[in-house]
């Protein structure tokens, strides 16, 4: 997944506060709703690892069920699935709309990479970056 997109994810969804939880009810950094949580297997929705590893899996599930079409996983993280494939794309609902144009216009600020790394620093902590050692 790219370190990137993930990264404009987080800033629109929760501003990289792994305590946010939505009016809906998403949780955490990547604002995953409880049921989709579960169905990741993440146990603990604000745990920032937990979080950010069962969103990214949310994505690449979306990645290759819309096969790399950007605009359509971005609209389906946030309207959910059945709204993108109701409507045959993006929906016609502001907040979706105005989701998508926010993560792209992020994304292209930030420019792509191509994966995310994941390491543990000397005192443990988890290191997520895009930069391999």
């Amino acid at each position: 997944m790219d370190a990137q997109l993930v990264r404009a994810i987080i800033t629109v969804e929760s501003n990289f506060n792994p305590w946010a939880i939505s009016r809906a009810g998403a949780q955490g950094l990547m604002q995953l709703m409880p049921a989709t949580a579960a169905h990741y297997g993440v146990t603990d929705p604000f745990d920032p690892k937990a979080n950010i590893e069962g969103g990214m899996r949310l994505l690449k599930d979306l990645w290759r069920r819309y096969r790399g079409d950007i605009r359509r996983v971005l609209a389906a993280y946030n309207a959910g699935d059945r709204a993108v494939k109701r409507y045959g794309g993006i929906p016609p609902y502001p907040e979706t709309q105005r989701y998508v144009a926010r993560v792209l216009a992020l994304y292209n600020t930030y420019g792509a990479s191509s994966r995310i790394y994941r390491y543990r620093t000397a005192r443990g902590r988890l290191l997520f970056t895009d930069t391999p050692r």
